[in-house]
């Protein structure tokens, strides 16, 4: 995420999530990579130190919540933290960057089989049957492109930060999708426009990119657990017959002996704990 100061456009800060272990120290070397080539300046806060559920978090202190907020909400609420505190007002995301890059959503481009989730109760099991009626029509930005500044625009809103998109500007989005799908296979165009600013190919084109399971899974392994035992003898999902309780107790099993807990669980527990914030 780039910041344009409100002192002027002369101070430019940026901010970010680190992963850890290996994908993290590169991760480091091509956040210092982009700071120096850019004479930014750079705040980067530790994923690992913020995970799901994690004490103090808007979800351990049962804050009014978006039950449907992204797993790593806690770290962005740290990020966007950040942000306030050094005053500014403007925030540039990557926001919709895989989405403008991917088939238009307007193709016959199928999509992947929806993994089975075996602890849904006859209530879930019956809205699932009617969530492709009465669709709103096709939008210009590319629907989970939406989704996504629904989750995270209103938070940064709320502290005075005006959150902006410039890859699903919608003439971005008209030219991307007469774009021929080579150029868009794998980002190319815009990994050749960050090879010729003089970006290491390391930044370019890293073969190790970040993603959030390590965080995802150390909130789930060390705070999630406790919070489903909770769950299982008092939930309003399986009291409403949104979620079977057997089978989520043989969910719980497995997840006890499984080296990953299945990240479906995640959603599950986040949804639980956002609807008694707002009870």
């Amino acid at each position: 995420m780039i910041v344009h100061s409100a002192a002027g456009f002369g101070s430019v800060h940026t901010f970010g999530l680190l992963m850890g272990g290996r994908i993290g120290q590169l991760q480091r070397d091509r956040r210092r990579s982009l700071v120096d080539h850019l004479g930014l300046r750079d705040t980067a806060v530790p994923a690992m130190q913020h995970p799901p559920f994690v004490p103090g978090g808007v979800r351990e202190r049962r804050r009014p919540h978006d039950p449907a907020g992204a797993f790593y909400q806690e770290a962005f609420d740290v990020v966007r933290g950040h942000v306030a505190a050094h005053g500014c007002e403007l925030i540039f995301t990557g926001g919709g960057g895989d989405e403008v890059n991917a088939h238009h959503s307007r193709t016959e481009a199928g999509l992947p089989p929806m993994e089975p989730v075996p602890w849904l109760g006859d209530e879930a099991t019956a809205a699932l049957a009617q969530m492709n009626e009465n669709l709103a029509p096709i939008p210009v930005l590319p629907v989970p492109t939406l989704m996504a500044f629904g989750l995270h625009n209103p938070a940064y809103v709320r502290l005075g930060i005006w959150p902006v998109a410039p890859l699903v500007h919608p003439r971005m989005i008209r030219f991307m999708e007469q774009l021929p799908y080579e150029y868009k296979r794998g980002k190319r165009m815009f990994r050749d426009r960050l090879r010729r600013t003089g970006l290491p190919e390391s930044v370019a084109a890293p073969t190790e990119p970040e993603n959030f399971l390590a965080v995802m899974e150390s909130g789930l392994r060390t705070y999630g657990l406790p919070l489903l035992d909770e769950m299982l003898t008092d939930s309003l999902l399986i009291d409403l017959g949104y979620v079977d309780a057997d089978a989520l107790s043989r969910a719980r099993d497995h997840a006890e002996r499984t080296p990953a807990v299945p990240d479906l669980l995640c959603d599950t527990l986040a949804l639980e704990v956002g609807l008694r914030s707002l009870a």
